[in-house]
């Protein structure tokens, strides 16, 4: 007999297409989704940010950034990561981790991986480049919907696409020159959807299990959130690639199909919610509201 699984998303209420049919929870719908409308995450693109409290695991996604992607692998095959600390949480906006001692004569050598990367803010796409797009206008690109797994956005004129800024997304940490991201610094979006940062950084992936280690932790006194007193840190354990850990130490999870029946059912229960509870559905949603269930399996 098949063990039930346990959904890493918020219980949501879905209306049915017809009066006549009864309101089912997310729950059920997932529940009797065919297996065929969920994907098995590729553990060769999936970090463990290995903090005391747990783990935090990061699905990269060199579709859309490539050259960050595999600079990031690289950083974390030679330990680069390990034992560097979280050094920031600004309130409703990133948590961001670092070398503390990175403008210092004590900071971290870099062995193998690359100092400088040029920004890979957009990539363009061809016409066989995954994308399940939304209905719903966006304030911030022509188009989004969702590409691989991930929140996206695109413009048809110029060809080109990203992803966005939504709870859970990973980013390159920069200065002000374009090409001041290495990955040596990621950032993890904590609050509601900063998509004014779309376009303007290097994004890489997005959390999938352990986004509450880090929305927990608390809010640096400091300018934009930094900690001020080393004290404050969360040291990091280590931050390893799922793939080269020993298959018995590797979590099998797997993510619905952005282009599956069953993703667009949950997508339209959260644009017009259902039940007792609700007296007007919306009738839209947000690109970043869309949810993303992941799974054991």
């Amino acid at each position: 007999m098949r063990t039930a699984r346990r959904f890493t998303f918020p219980l949501l209420l879905l209306i049915a297409n017809s009066p006549m049919l009864v309101a089912k929870t997310m729950t059920e719908i997932l529940a009797a989704s065919p297996a065929n409308d969920w994907r098995v995450v590729d553990n060769t693109n999936v970090l463990y940010l290995n903090l005391a409290a747990g783990t935090v695991v990061i699905e990269l996604a060199p579709q859309f950034a490539p050259n960050h992607v595999a600079n990031i692998k690289a950083l974390a095959s030679e330990g680069y990561y390990d034992g560097l600390a979280i050094v920031r949480s600004q309130d409703n906006y990133v948590v961001q981790w670092a070398d503390p001692n990175a403008d210092s004569a004590n900071a971290k050598t870099v062995i193998k991986a690359k100092r400088n990367l040029s920004a890979e803010y957009t990539i363009s796409y061809s016409d066989t480049f995954a994308f399940t797009a939304l209905p719903d206008v966006d304030g911030y690109a022509p188009l989004v919907g969702h590409s691989y797994g991930f929140a996206a956005a695109r413009n048809p004129e110029t060809k080109t696409t990203w992803l966005a800024h939504c709870y859970g997304a990973v980013g390159v940490s920069r200065g002000n020159e374009d090409n001041s991201g290495d990955g040596t610094s990621l950032y993890v979006v904590t609050g509601h959807a900063p998509r004014h940062l779309d376009q303007n950084i290097t994004l890489v992936g997005r959390v999938l299990q352990g986004m509450e280690l880090l929305s927990s932790l608390p809010r640096g006194t400091g300018p934009l959130g930094f900690y001020q007193q080393p004290s404050e840190y969360t040291l990091i354990d280590s931050v390893k690639l799922a793939a080269q850990l020993p298959t018995t130490q590797q979590r099998k999870l797997e993510v619905l199909r952005t282009d599956s029946k069953t993703f667009a059912k949950t997508s339209e229960s959260q644009r017009n919610r259902g039940g007792d509870w609700y007296k007007k559905p919306a009738g839209y949603i947000e690109l970043c509201n869309v949810a993303l269930p992941v799974r054991a399996n």
